[in-house]
């Protein structure tokens, strides 16, 4: 058994998981030792829990075509990692989805992060997986962390959520599409 199969079974034991254990939901991540690459990004959304498969929804569309890889390389490949906040679908919000839990990501990721030895970059998607990760070094703004991208690669690469409710952002940020998403691709296509 890998040390990846006994951290997810820690995890379904964990009393904080147990109502998404009992009824028998799994937490929902992909790591390995080929990892080059992380993305972190909020909690998987109901369509993601119910399929058990990450990013499975229109903001995962948007994302692969970000990265420039098709859907069947974005979920057979050992190089790429998912680590949500949460490994669990939080719940509905009056927009959008509840944020992932406090302190989730700070008991499982050290111990999943530690066991990807060759991982280059993490792909922070969204504020909570940068406020955790970039802390006080994020500009004020979501926006503005993101469009300072280069400050904090080689180690993470900031993203906004490609979520469609944020297709006004996108259009109100050509920049994002025009600078980020090439660096993005770059990264990508340097392990794929």
């Amino acid at each position: 058994m890998t040390v990846f199969n006994e951290i997810k079974k820690e995890i379904m034991a964990e009393p904080m998981n147990a109502s998404y254990t009992d009824r028998g939901i799994e937490p929902l991540y992909k790591a390995s030792k080929e990892a080059k690459i992380a993305i972190i990004g909020q909690a998987p959304g109901r369509k993601a829990e119910e399929t058990q498969m990450f990013w499975n929804d229109p903001s995962g569309d948007r994302l692969r075509k970000w990265m420039g890889i098709s859907r069947e390389t974005f979920y057979e490949t050992q190089v790429i990692a998912h680590l949500p906040m949460d490994f669990y679908y939080p719940g509905k919000a009056k927009t959008g989805d509840i944020p992932p839990r406090k302190g989730f990501a700070e008991i499982w990721h050290p111990m999943i992060l530690e066991e990807m030895p060759q991982l280059e970059t993490i792909i922070l998607v969204g504020s909570h997986a940068q406020k955790y990760y970039l802390g006080k070094t994020r500009k004020k703004t979501l926006t503005e962390t993101v469009k300072h991208y280069q400050e904090y690669l080689p180690d993470y690469l900031p993203l906004v959520h490609p979520s469609p409710l944020n297709h006004g952002w996108l259009n109100k940020n050509p920049w994002f599409e025009e600078d980020v998403v090439p660096a993005l691709r770059k990264i990508v296509h340097a392990h794929i």
